[in-house]
This record gives structure tokens, C-alpha cells and sequence, in this order.
């Protein structure tokens, strides 16, 4: 039976050795560790997980692991974004064969495709699998716009029922649940507590890869207990922190976080680079400001 998405799901990052390999054990046990602090749904091989930067037996490894060590706890989602739409076709199908509750995929980012080719797109990979997709509307990554009207035509697609929506405009939210209604539910990207507020029904997060706890209990007040005022005063808490991983220093912030807080991350793969001294001394600050810690 698939299971119904919502609440706050990590788009994890993929954490490397020393000799800058794919630390499949400090994946498992970061995994183990994101489920026992409560977090509602992971989704490895996103963008803050450096989807771009791994070969295909890098890839099949980190979600053959995420899969096998969530062993059913929680969704997990596969990032399978493509520029081909008979690629993203492939690694749509691989993901579901091994045994992911749904995939994320962003649109393909350098041929700036039209409307009706992003439907095109998007419904011939939905024909192809039976688990659901999670669009994903990034415009600053892919280079194209999922306005709220066009998300209503992607909507009616059988399999498309989900959208990640990475946009600073939180009318997004509720044009899209004014426009697709039941047809298409609203994760937040960058904004989470004010896209709870418009209806969204949960977050695709970078800072929760440091901070799933308190990530999850924003969405708990807003969305489950009506308490929007203390949730506010949450958000406004740990707004530090959710801040610290926007923008383009996503990678190199949450993995230097991470590393403060005893979890072996390691660096960035180039062309991204780790974070430099007087930033990194900043995270190490919020680190022991906020009193983040991984443990096992």
C-alpha cells in the first residue's frame, strides 16, 4: 500500500570520507539517526545531496541504503531528475524496483523546456511507474517556472501528486491549492512555517538534516495542533539556523554544521568547496548556540 506524504522530509545530504569517497556506513547511520529524532520522510539524492556531482554506482548506492536501513519506517523518496526525459524515465523505474515509496524530480534544467513539454515530460514518466512522483519547482536551479497554472495541468496527471515548491513566493501555496485542489499536495521548499500557515502539508527541508526535531515540531503546532503563535515563535528560534543552509552555501553549511556537531559529513565534491574559515567558524558558533549534537 503507498503511503500518504506529509510532514517534514530532509533532502539529505550525501556524507563523504576523508579520501572524499561515499561513506555508506556514516549514510546508514545518519539515516537511523534522521528516524529516531522523528522526521516524518527522508529524500536522499536531491540537490543538498549533490545528486550531479555522483556516478550511477554512487547513486544506486545511497538509495539502496537510505531504502534498507529506513526498512519501512518512514517514506522515502528518490531524487530521479534528469535532462532526458527517457533517463529520468530509467532512474524513475530502477527506484521503485528497489523499493522507494515515491520520487522527486525536477525539471529538466538546461533545455528550458516549454509547458506542454513539461507535461509531456512529466506524464510519460508517470505512465512508466506506479509509486508517486513529487514535482519539484525550482525555478533558480532548472530554469523554468511551475506556475500555479501550470502545475493544475501537471496536476491532472494519474501519479503526479505531490510538489516541492522552492519559490520565495508563498501566494505559490495557495494558488495551487486554489487552483489544483485535491489533485496536487503543497510541500513547502525554502519556506516552511509560512507555507503550513497558506495549507501546505509539509516541508522538503535542508535544515533538518541538522535539526529534524525542532523542524518537525514547527509543522506539528501549525498543522496538527492550530498553534500558530507558538509555532511562529519556534520558527523565529531557529530561524538562525534554517538561514545558515539557504542560499548557495546549502552544501558546505549543513555539512560543516554537521561536522561541528560530530557527525563525520566531510567536504563538498568540487566544483562546490567547503565552506571558508570565518564562515565555518560561524556555524561552529550556531552549533553550540543552539546546543546541536549527533549521536547514535
Amino acid at each position: 500500500m503507498q503511503k500518504m506524504f506529509r510532514g517534514v522530509y530532509t533532502v539529505m545530504i550525501t556524507p563523504l570520507d576523508p579520501s572524499g569517497a561515499v561513506d555508506l556506513k556514516g549514510l546508514a547511520a545518519f539515516t537511523d539517526w534522521q528516524v529516531k529524532e522523528g522526521i516524518h520522510g527522508l529524500i536522499p539524492l536531491g540537490s543538498t545531496g549533490e545528486f550531479l556531482s555522483l556516478s550511477e554506482e554512487e547513486r544506486d548506492s545511497v538509495a539502496r541504503t537510505v531504502i534498507e536501513t529506513v526498512a519501512g519506517r518512514v517514506p522515502v523518496l528518490i531524487g530521479t531528475g534528469a535532462e532526458d526525459t527517457r533517463e529520468s524515465i530509467r532512474l524513475s523505474v530502477k527506484a521503485e524496483a528497489m523499493g522507494a515509496d515515491g520520487v522527486m524530480i525536477i525539471p529538466p534544467f538546461y533545455s528550458t523546456p516549454t509547458d506542454d513539454e513539461l507535461v509531456h515530460h512529466y506524464k510519460s514518466i508517470a505512465s512508466a511507474v506506479t509509486i508517486p512522483i513529487m514535482v519539484y519547482n525550482n525555478p533558480a536551479t532548472a530554469n523554468v517556472d511551475l506556475t500555479p497554472e501550470l502545475v493544475k495541468r501537471i496536476a491532472e496527471i494519474d501519479g503526479c501528486d505531490y510538489i516541492k515548491e522552492s519559490t520565495l513566493e508563498v501566494t505559490r501555496v495557495r494558488d495551487i491549492i486554489r487552483l489544483a485542489g485535491n489533485d496536487m499536495t503543497v510541500f513547502g521548499g525554502i519556506l516552511g512555517f509560512e507555507s503550513f500557515v497558506m495549507g501546505a502539508q509539509g516541508w522538503v527541508a535542508v535544515a533538518s538534516n541538522v535539526a529534524p526535531g525542532p523542524m518537525v515540531r514547527i509543522f506539528e503546532l501549525v498543522a496538527n495542533e492550530k498553534k500558530f503563535d507558538e509555532a511562529r515563535e519556534l520558527y523565529l528560534k531557529w530561524l538562525p539556523v534554517i538561514q545558515a543552509v539557504g542560499g548557495q552555501a546549502y552544501v558546505a553549511g549543513t555539512k560543516s554544521l554537521l561536522t561541528h556537531m560530530g557527525f563525520g559529513a566531510g567536504l563538498p565534491r568540487p566544483p562546490r568547496l567547503p565552506l571558508p574559515p570565518a564562515q565555518d567558524a560561524a556555524m561552529k558558533r550556531l552549533v553550540a548556540d543552539f546546543g546541536l549534537t549527533f549521536s547514535v
